[in-house]
């Protein structure tokens, strides 16, 4: 196994024992990338975290740089910040690759595309990412023709039409059921949907973020203060105590959004199409409030050279904390991201993997992608002596 392999790490999955998830990511381990960043400084720190995490390497990148710059004492060194649309863009993209390569090898059984990627053959948003920088027009002007792409070739309607008589999940799912001889992704969710509508993990969004900015400093500050503390809490996060989960159901924006519905295995999944749709209907210009709120970045000053940045990404919110010298280079580096606070073996998924029949892999697996690691994520059933202790 390589280098690379080693650092990314691997989950086994279990259903129905106590132990229900094992593995971790060593790149998140103690330590770690404190050492491998220590020295470097700016442009170099981005490069480095997304080579390190290449399958959301624009969002690390992008919130290193807002980490860097608001520990970064010298005006001089601080680099300028890439506009929202650029994070929209680059998630929409994330949602697109994730349902034509990842729902593909994930669904129960085989399925009939044997092309995966036909369906966005025609789309003007190439499917790899690019490390070089667009300006906010480019960027602008790519939303807009992702937007006619979508309207034209997937929804045969404009995209702000179709949330309005689809954003609940009964009537997504008979959405999904009426399109999914034509559209692969319809076609892949109206094939969850009987097994993982009935799949309903309590819910513990990670509320880190907070509509109240005086509530949502407090909340960094203490969060930033248990990740420079504890040296196993980006391998193990917790939050007031308890476990949480993250991912495009616990954005900030649905926290004002009282709805009666319960959150699903698959109105988990579901939620990265709609996001998709959402983001596809920003216009250019169009008001603060609908925009600001669409997935949130920031950063927020802890200490002397010391800072934590977010941002919310395509499987949930990503934090970076960074000590830096007086020179502006990395004395220590640590990185939570979504798979962690998931996939952790006490978190929601764990409870619901352990909570299945030993031998129901099928849902297991329908668990999984709904909490959706990113790196290799296996399920396999559990011995005859480890079902025994169950």
């Amino acid at each position: 196994m390589s280098q690379a392999m080693d650092l990314a790490g691997s989950y086994t999955l279990r259903p129905g024992v106590p132990h229900s998830i094992e593995g971790r990511r060593p790149v998140m381990g103690p330590g770690l990338l404190g050492q491998l960043l220590r020295g470097q400084q700016g442009e170099a720190v981005e490069r480095s975290l997304g080579h390190l995490f290449t399958l959301c390497s624009h969002a690390h990148r992008r919130t290193a740089r807002l980490a860097i710059n608001a520990a970064n004492a010298r005006q001089e060194q601080r680099l300028p910040n890439a506009p929202p649309v650029c994070l929209w863009l680059e998630t929409a993209r994330d949602h697109l690759r994730s349902m034509a390569l990842d729902w593909q090898r994930r669904q129960p059984g085989s399925l009939s595309h044997a092309d995966p990627l036909a369906w966005l053959r025609d789309c003007p948003l190439a499917m790899n990412h690019s490390t070089s920088q667009i300006t906010n027009d480019q960027a602008w002007e790519a939303l807009t023709q992702l937007r006619h792409w979508i309207e034209a070739r997937l929804l045969d309607q404009p995209v702000v039409r179709w949330l309005i008589h689809h954003r609940e999940p009964d009537a997504l799912a008979q959405w999904c059921r009426s399109h999914a001889p034509n559209l692969p992704p319809a076609h892949m969710l109206h094939r969850w949907h009987g097994l993982a509508h009935p799949l309903k993990p309590a819910l513990r969004s990670l509320n880190l973020l907070n509509l109240d900015p005086v509530q949502q400093t407090l909340a960094l500050q203490a969060l930033a203060y248990a990740l420079a503390s504890d040296k196993h809490f980006a391998q193990r996060p917790s939050w007031q105590g308890q476990c949480a989960e993250t991912g495009p159901w616990t954005r900030l924006r649905h926290q004002k959004k009282p709805t009666t519905s319960v959150i699903s295995a698959w109105t988990r999944l579901a939620s990265r199409w709609t996001e998709l749709m959402e983001i596809a209907a920003i216009q250019p210009h169009a008001s603060a409030p609908q925009t600001t709120e669409l997935l949130g970045s920031g950063a927020l000053q802890i200490d002397k050279g010391q800072a934590i940045a977010w941002c919310e990404m395509a499987r949930g919110l990503l934090l970076h904390w960074v000590q830096l010298d007086v020179q502006g280079q990395v004395l220590d580096y640590r990185v939570v991201a979504p798979t962690e606070w998931n996939f952790h073996p006490q978190g929601v998924l764990a409870r619901a993997l352990t909570a299945l029949a030993p031998q129901d892999t099928v849902s297991a697996s329908a668990l999984a992608a709904a909490f959706d690691a990113c790196v290799e994520c296996q399920v396999i059933t559990p011995t005859a002596a480890e079902s025994a202790h169950a």
